[in-house]
């Protein structure tokens, strides 16, 4: 048991093998939380919560790090543009996240930090990074010094002279154009905090590595993110902790974006989809397959066709799970996966490859029920819920059945009894040959948010 990851710094997949025996850690560069979350601020949470299951059910204790960044440029400008204080815009939005983030069946981070809550640990860094010759201060601004660190640029593969870094307002003083603001002089109205070198708020790259080192140590296994924060985040993150003496992160792995008509989803293309509204309009499971089933290095192309065929096929693997629970009753998940679908999640998340075992388990489980081999059947189910259970997708699991309470069930049953009476008037209709009658009764059914299906055992039906 391997299991390889593509590591974007090696430009290769690499085996995984752990600082530590037995556990993993990861960072991920969570929300910046200026605006309510797209589909496409989502799939990077969605990617590594599937990473952190498949660690955990190969045995792996894992502690899994999502910052929240809660101070920024556009934070700051939208706060003045709503004439609202900058705080109570990042925490709206940070709600909004946490809320998409729990639709959508992602677990609990070990630890969520702001980065706010870390001012200390910031300056800490800058201090340390100054002594060593690696950063400068310069009216009120605190810059590192980018040729100080050879290493700079390694994991972008850029080269130092042909090198555009972004930059803001106000920084003013730095020796290198090509130098990054770590830490950014007060402005009038704007929120501040004492340092040693003058008031001021922290630049975005130093955040993350101040919160990895708190959490982690000064040397953990996997850093994650979007493709897009490759440049300039996480190689400035590389850079000031690298300079300031961790060794940081072992393996770095970027999932791509969702696109629309070829561009990345982002609010200053206007193109996002709120998951906020999404959800309205697609159950969140289905949502969850649509963005969680393609590769985590693969783009996904955006469009209403694509999520009606995601909805097409998880109703085939859930129909399957229905049809024998109804026949046999509650089946537990199998120990373990099938050897294939674990060759597939250990080769760097191949979930596209796992997820053909599922549909092809799901194959071999209906073929079981038309001939009524109930052993067989609830064998499949049981490997298909293990499976299910790894991609966070399983609907017998709690987080989707809503965790029925007793009065869940009662009402489940009174449902249950009003359909067969109305499927029982369905059926005589077509006994007598009224088909029109039949068809109305099953259309009627059908606007209420009900599927029938006609079996060889009588009609079923289930929430459509």
């Amino acid at each position: 048991m391997t299991i390889r990851l593509y590591d974007t710094s090696a430009r290769q997949t690499r085996d995984f093998t752990p600082l530590t025996p037995g556990c993993v850690s990861i960072y991920l560069c969570g929300a910046t939380v200026q605006a309510a979350p797209h589909i496409g601020h989502i799939r990077s949470g969605l990617n590594f919560d599937i990473m952190r299951r498949w660690f955990v059910h190969r045995g792996y204790d894992v502690t899994f790090i999502r910052n929240v960044t809660d101070i920024d440029d556009k934070i700051i400008n939208k706060a003045a543009d709503q004439g609202r204080p900058w705080w109570a815009i990042g925490y709206e939005n940070e709600v909004a996240f946490n809320t998409a983030y729990d639709t959508l069946g992602c677990l609990r981070p070990t630890y969520e930090p702001r980065a706010t809550g870390h001012i200390p640990e910031m300056i800490e860094m800058m201090r340390g990074l100054i002594e060593r010759g690696h950063a400068y201060a310069a009216d009120g601004n605190v810059y590192f010094d980018v040729r100080s660190f050879p290493g700079y640029l390694e994991l972008s593969n850029q080269e130092l002279d042909n090198l555009l870094q972004p930059s803001s307002e106000g920084e003013t003083g730095k020796r290198d154009p090509r130098d990054f603001a770590m830490w950014k002089a007060a402005k009038p109205g704007e929120p501040s905090w004492e340092t040693p070198w003058g008031r001021g708020r922290p630049g975005w790259h130093l955040e993350c590595s101040a919160m990895a080192h708190k959490y982690l140590g000064s040397a953990f296994d996997i850093h994650g993110g979007g493709v897009d924060l490759v440049f300039p985040h996480h190689e400035n993150e590389i850079a000031q902790a690298k300079a300031y003496g961790d060794d940081f992160a072992a393996y770095w792995c970027h999932n791509a974006w969702v696109t629309m008509s070829g561009e990345k989803m982002s609010k200053s293309l206007g193109n996002s989809v709120l998951v906020s509204e999404m959800v309205k309009r697609w159950r969140p499971i289905v949502l969850r397959y649509y963005l969680g089933t393609p590769h985590y290095r693969s783009m996904i192309e955006y469009s209403e066709e694509a999520l009606r065929e995601a909805e097409s096929a998880f109703a085939r693997i859930e129909g399957f799970v229905q049809r024998v629970v109804e026949k046999a009753g509650t089946v537990e998940p199998a120990a373990e996966v099938p050897p294939a679908f674990a060759e597939a999640m250990d080769d760097d998340l191949g979930v596209p490859q796992a997820l053909a075992i599922v549909h092809t388990t799901v194959r071999q489980g209906n073929s079981a029920l038309t001939a009524d081999d109930k052993e067989s059947a609830v064998a499949r189910l049981a490997e298909v819920r293990a499976m299910l259970g790894v991609l966070g997708l399983d609907p017998l699991d709690e987080h989707w059945s809503g965790g029925r309470t007793d009065r869940g069930d009662d009402l489940h049953g009174v449902v249950d009894s009003l359909v067969r009476l109305v499927l029982e008037q369905r059926q005589a209709a077509r006994a007598r040959k009224d088909y029109a009658t039949a068809d109305a009764i099953r259309d009627q059914l059908q606007q209420s948010g009900l599927a029938i299906e006609d079996t060889p055992s009588g009609p079923r039906w289930s929430l459509s």
